[in-house]
């Protein structure tokens, strides 16, 4: 078989056009699966299995768990509406609110985050559930 220099030319190109097309979606694939690789639906996942995470407050069965908690200043606590109930974190006590914080209404799994900047003893409540009630101690 006789190969001439357009005959090459031709075997080239058409070799590099299959090459193109073969690594262009793997490549996209490839891609793909390291952009996805990075997600996540939760920030903890500690709290996604049922238990709060370290800075996770859940709200359910007409309680806050944990009752209370201890973090350095700086620290958000995430509150979650664990629960199909409505409730609230309202910061003080029933029937004398502080105004640091209100979450207002939240459903099911809505989160409420609030950092604490200054040292101190914090309490909240529940407006929907009496004696539903938490502290938050920053150090």
């Amino acid at each position: 078989m006789c190969i001439t220099k357009n005959n090459q030319v031709k075997v080239d190109r058409v070799q590099s056009q299959f090459k193109s097309r073969l690594i262009s979606p793997l490549f996209f694939i490839l891609l793909t699966f390291i952009a996805m690789s990075g997600c996540s639906k939760d920030e903890n996942p500690a709290g996604s299995n049922g238990t709060p995470g370290a800075n996770e407050v859940f709200m359910q069965n007409s309680s806050f768990s944990p009752g209370s908690k201890t973090v350095s200043v700086g620290t958000t606590i995430k509150w979650i509406n664990k629960d199909g109930d409505i409730h609230d974190v309202i910061s003080g006590a029933p029937g004398s609110p502080s105004g640091l914080f209100d979450s207002g209404d939240l459903n099911m799994n809505s989160k409420f985050p609030f950092t604490f900047s200054q040292a101190g003893t914090f309490t909240y409540f529940c407006s929907h559930h009496a004696g539903m009630t938490g502290t938050i101690i920053v150090q």
